[in-house]
């Protein structure tokens, strides 16, 4: 039977800028014997395009179809949620605003005139943005966010991501943020299987790294859940987990025994 693989990228596929030994003939084999890949990333800091060039350069061939990151999400959620007149403010790096920007989101760098705030990872974050968000909260603005990752891995430990964001924001408007796009949200598992895939969800199998977003996500969507062990996730949190994969592997390159 034919299967659609879900495979994140940062702590899965690659760190950094390094592939995880066996990861590309992993994914050919899979490939191979007719089955669909689909890489998801909550990163809002890359365009789907340099997936494309960073993963083609690791030896995994994929199409710009093949790639769906948070950003990507977002802006069709905008796009759906927005009327004519609405606009955006954005704390975020350029490949959110180049996303948002191409989906023909209107954008305002005066946060008085935003009805939504979006907010990614963004390593330019300063009080000032913070304050900005703030007043359009104020006036009403609703806020969306890209992701949840609290960090990001990479060689060696791990470095604050968009949880960081949303931390702050709501600290200062002491509610949750109304949306989130990115994994473990609904909207990025039904994109992937009606738009992508076109599969059904038993029919595919989410292989990440992190208990709270990648599995999270499979499980309430009815996909089956791979932990790989190359990531954030340590033998103690799994032990601990309420976040229960169906599948536990050290590496991607271990997909072929599923």
């Amino acid at each position: 039977m034919r299967r659609g693989y879900i495979f994140d990228l940062d702590g899965t596929i690659y760190l950094d800028d390094d592939f995880i030994p066996g990861v590309p003939e992993a994914i050919q084999s899979l490939k191979t014997r007719g089955d669909k890949v689909v890489f998801l990333t909550n990163k809002s800091i890359a365009r789907r395009k340099d997936y494309v060039t960073k993963l083609n350069g690791m030896g995994i061939e994929v199409e710009l179809n093949e790639v769906i990151n948070s950003n990507y999400i977002t802006a069709l959620y905008l796009k759906n949620d927005m009327v004519p007149g609405d606009a955006a403010y954005v704390i975020g790096e350029e490949p959110l605003v180049d996303e948002l920007l191409e989906a023909g989101i209107e954008l305002v760098e005066d946060a008085t005139g935003a009805t939504h705030v979006v907010v990614g990872w963004d390593r330019q974050f300063t009080y000032e943005k913070l304050n900005h968000a703030f007043q359009a909260w104020r006036n009403g603005a609703e806020i969306i966010a890209t992701n949840p990752d609290r960090t990001c891995p990479i060689q060696g430990g791990e470095i604050p991501d968009c949880g960081a964001m949303i931390g702050a924001l709501e600290g200062a408007t002491g509610e949750p943020v109304k949306q989130i796009t990115g994994k473990p949200s609904s909207l990025m598992s039904e994109y992937v299987l009606s738009n992508v895939l076109k599969m059904e969800a038993d029919q595919c199998y989410m292989v990440g790294d992190r208990l709270e977003t990648d599995i999270r996500m499979a499980n309430e969507a009815g996909i089956h859940s791979v932990l790989v062990m190359t990531g954030i996730t340590t033998d103690a949190m799994l032990e601990t987990a309420t976040d229960r994969p169906s599948f536990v592997l050290e590496s991607v390159r271990d997909i072929a025994s599923l």
